[in-house]
């Protein structure tokens, strides 16, 4: 006899019938009418040959087998009734491990504020952050890896998007670049020469820079292209390459002594969005986690 040719809601009926030592008190514990505990046993009885119970009195008694079965469908029914059964969520003793994924602007700019509100709120709990490429490669928001994306991408089916923060992207150049004598004409500003970011496919700011530079009927001249927002700043700080990074990661790279370039350069604005699925929507610390990011990211 296998399990999955038995109607395990029979097993309950049996479990119950069991407990109580009689048909009639089994149908009040679970609010059906003593003919249905009845024929629930009936079927019991031919899946597993066995009789189950016997009367006895005003009682029954189990069978050897029923006997047998008890302990293990108490252990089972036990065990399903706690898993079904989901303890309140307690900030103080959650010790689950969060997911967020983010491109490395948006590590730098907002996870330390993020980070320290976790720490604070989830004391027991773990913070792992992993990049855009991490996001692609685990299946995006339906991967039971992610709880979290921080990005400017919130479609997909299932998929829940709320605006979290707008950033503008400005141009930069190093400290003591010539751009930064005075400021550029359209002409200069087209002789310059840029990094640019080539990140995963709609994950990144390089079209919305490229697309306002071509409104705009300005050249952009591309040297070098980089997976990522901080080798972008890297190189700018380190070169006569001109960026263009969201004004968050400029101000936390200063040490970098990079500077905004006086011109007629673009400045698109884009939307970070707090994104996550249907899968995590009801769950309260996932829930509790998004109130945190909320509070960590100053709207602006």
């Amino acid at each position: 006899m296998s399990l999955a040719a038995i109607d395990l809601n029979l097993l309950l009926v049996l479990h119950t019938v069991l407990a109580e030592r009689s048909v009639a008190g089994a149908a009040r514990r679970l609010h059906v009418t003593p003919s249905a505990v009845s024929n629930a046993l009936a079927r019991l009885r031919v899946a597993l040959a066995d009789p189950l119970v016997v009367r006895r009195g005003r009682g029954i008694v189990p069978t050897p087998r029923a006997a047998a079965l008890a302990p293990a469908l108490t252990a089972a029914l036990g065990a399903l009734d706690q898993a079904i059964a989901r303890a309140p969520f307690d900030p103080a003793t959650c010790a689950r491990t969060f997911t967020i994924a983010a491109a490395d602007a948006t590590q730098l700019a907002w996870l330390p504020a993020i980070a320290a509100r976790v720490a604070a709120a989830l004391p027991m709990a773990r913070l792992r952050v992993v990049g855009i490429d991490s996001l692609v490669s685990l299946g995006d928001l339906t991967s039971s890896e992610i709880d979290l994306h921080l990005g400017v991408r919130g479609k997909g089916a299932g998929v829940h998007a709320e605006p979290l923060v707008t950033e503008r992207i400005v141009l930069v150049a190093r400290r003591g670049h010539p751009a930064l004598k005075r400021r550029l004409t359209r002409r200069q500003l087209g002789e310059l020469r840029h990094v640019a970011l080539d990140m995963a496919p709609g994950q990144s700011f390089r079209d919305i820079v490229a697309v306002a530079y071509a409104a705009a009927g300005i050249p952009r001249q591309v040297a070098v292209t980089v997976p990522s927002f901080t080798a972008a700043a890297a190189i700018a700080a380190g070169t006569d390459l001109v960026a263009s990074l969201p004004t968050s990661l400029l101000a936390r790279g200063a040490a970098l002594g990079l500077r905004p370039v006086a011109s007629p350069a673009p400045s698109p604005e884009v939307t970070i969005l707090l994104c996550w699925h249907d899968r995590t929507h009801a769950d309260p610390a996932v829930a509790a986690l998004r109130d945190l990011v909320r509070a960590a990211v100053p709207r602006r």
